[in-house]
């Protein structure tokens, strides 16, 4: 009897010692994985998390802080099934522990991945969670991100909503501005309540959100006054990035307004902020920017210049489409300067491009604008090659010798259609993620312990549970569950609003959110590609040069929520 006593010590002193060095191997796998995503190499990082999970833990917060962490760092990768997916699994263990507060925060990342997967109406609920449960607790930091984010959703619907709207700026189907408005509306309450928190970088955000959205809007004067505001508070910080922004929004602006000299001012300061911080991308964004705004002004040689430099870039980093955008602007640009043999290079280079990389519209657009110079130049294309003599070196000065030659030669505009594509999305994100919600809900459809446990309420908890990734479920953390009777449930309100946005929704949204066209890196945002021509267009009637857009970048997307540290 005594040795049996003994021998069950002895089991479970070691069933403890094992449990401790599988406890200890999780957390160091998980600290290595913070450690590497800290130092920006989530690819790495995710792995040691990943690794983590399946040694597996029985502590409730560490897993819960592995699953945030994962979910982040799947997000940085762009991996945003994987994100979702990590952040439900976030959630359901949030909502088990009875944590509010990491309950909030796995609703607020899980808002801002749906938010990229184009899923606002599911995104706004989620993030609308964040915000009730921060006001419940008191919690004035979640708020102020809570508002944030919403007006973030917001802002990203409206701006997807754009796509294919042909009003000037300003001049807003009803819809897209009533997005925009609330848009602003939770801006400026975050704005506020940063600023009772004395959050200057944060304050820095919402201004600079606020100049975006005033943009769409066509409240350039307003945008104007708040990327100034974003300037100041960048300037403060030393934060270049976002002084380079500013100074980029703000050129846009002003080219709205029509002042197309202090546009110019603005993005020269976004080209040098571009070159000191090593950013070929941007730079050759502002080359862009610059080369539109000196067409603009009338200044061909300038703007040549400036798309040439743009040229150089995109070749550089392998930027085919961008590539094909500078040589169909060089060639506007010297049609402009009356060097139509110069112009006819350039449109054959872009012809030959948009053949390589499938552009459709731009093999087009680039086949007539051959057709109509060689017409012009009483040549026949046969006749000519990209290296025949008959061209200048490219890059060279050309002299200008027909002033009025657009008289003569009318190119077509380059308008890439928003052709709208839906790739296969990673997984049916929401229909699981309601599941998933609902699934802690009916008793009825939990599936069962083989054993039943002494404590009735800890066991169903623990059976909700039983497919929680990395989750050792042992008699030290039953305690932790909290009860059917105990858990502050969201409400029928919650689930009823998230099954009323997924009725809604038609099969084919439930993807990727696709992007119009080809994608060029080195081009700026072509969101408002027509809107710079109509401008153009009012003010230069007698030029037919037509122009693509100048940089109107995403607003910036708020960080995932910070991933809660692991217990100590």
């Amino acid at each position: 009897m005594a040795q049996s006593a003994a021998n069950g010590v002895d089991h479970d002193t070691a069933s403890k010692k094992h449990n401790s060095r599988m406890e200890a191997s999780c957390l160091e796998l998980a600290l290595e994985g913070e450690r590497l995503c800290k130092a920006g190499d989530f690819k790495e990082g995710t792995a040691f998390f990943e690794a983590a999970v399946q040694v597996g833990t029985e502590d409730l917060k560490t897993l819960s802080a592995i699953y945030s962490q994962l979910g982040n760092a799947y997000f940085y990768l762009k991996e945003y099934g994987k994100a979702l997916e990590f952040h439900k699994h976030d959630l359901n263990l949030a909502r088990n522990i009875g944590d509010r507060i990491g309950e909030g925060k796995a609703s607020s990342n899980l808002g801002n991945t749906l938010k990229v997967l184009g899923q606002f109406d599911e995104a706004i609920v989620c993030c609308q969670r964040h915000l009730d449960i921060s006001q419940e607790q008191g919690d004035k930091v979640g708020e102020a991100r809570a508002l944030y984010n919403i007006g973030n959703v917001f802002h990203a619907k409206g701006k997807k909503q754009l796509w294919g709207c042909t009003q000037d700026p300003g001049d807003l189907p009803p819809d897209v501005r009533d997005t925009l408005q609330r848009a602003t509306t939770f801006y400026e309450m975050n704005l506020c309540l940063v600023k009772e928190l004395g959050d200057r970088v944060a304050q820095g955000r919402a201004y600079g959100n606020l100049g975006n959205t005033h943009y769409l809007l066509g409240n350039f004067v307003k945008a104007i006054t708040f990327h100034h505001q974003r300037l100041a508070i960048a300037k403060e910080f030393g934060d270049k990035a976002a002084e380079r922004r500013a100074y980029s929004n703000l050129g846009n602006a002003f080219i709205f307004l029509s002042q197309f000299n202090t546009a110019t001012e603005y993005y020269r300061k976004t080209l040098h902020l571009s070159k000191e911080l090593r950013d070929k991308v941007m730079e050759a964004q502002a080359c862009y920017s610059l080369g539109n705004t000196y067409t603009l002004l009338q200044q061909y040689d300038m703007a040549i210049d400036y798309y040439l430099k743009h040229l150089y870039i995109a070749q550089e980093l392998t930027d085919r489409v961008g590539e094909g955008r500078a040589c169909w602007s060089l060639g506007n640009g010297y049609v402009s300067l009356g060097n139509l043999k110069q112009a006819l290079y350039y449109a054959r280079m872009h012809l030959e491009i948009s053949k390589e990389i499938g552009d459709r519209n731009g093999e087009l657009t680039a086949r007539m604008n051959v057709q109509q110079l060689s017409t012009s130049l009483g040549v026949s294309e046969e006749d000519l090659s990209p290296s025949s003599s008959e061209f200048e070196i490219q890059g060279a000065r050309p002299k200008s010798t027909m002033k009025n030659s657009t008289d003569s030669v009318e190119l077509w505009k380059y308008s890439s259609d928003k052709k709208l594509s839906c790739e296969p999305p990673d997984e049916d994100c929401f229909i699981e993620l309601l599941s998933k919600f609902q699934s802690s809900r009916m008793d009825d459809q939990r599936c069962q312990l083989e054993e039943p446990q002494s404590n009735g309420e800890a066991g169903a908890n623990a059976a909700s549970l039983n497919n929680a990734k990395g989750l050792r479920i042992t008699q030290n953390n039953l305690g932790h569950l909290v009860g059917e009777g105990d858990r502050q449930e969201p409400g029928d309100d919650f689930f009823n609003m998230l099954v009323k946005c997924q009725s809604s929704r038609i099969d084919d949204q439930r993807c990727t959110p696709p992007e119009p066209g080809p994608h060029a890196p080195t081009v700026p945002d072509e969101d408002f590609f027509s809107l710079i021509q109509r401008v153009q267009a009012k003010r230069m009637d007698e030029q037919r040069v037509q122009l693509p857009s100048d940089d109107q970048p995403s607003p910036p997307s708020p960080d995932p929520e910070p991933p809660r540290g692991f217990p100590s």
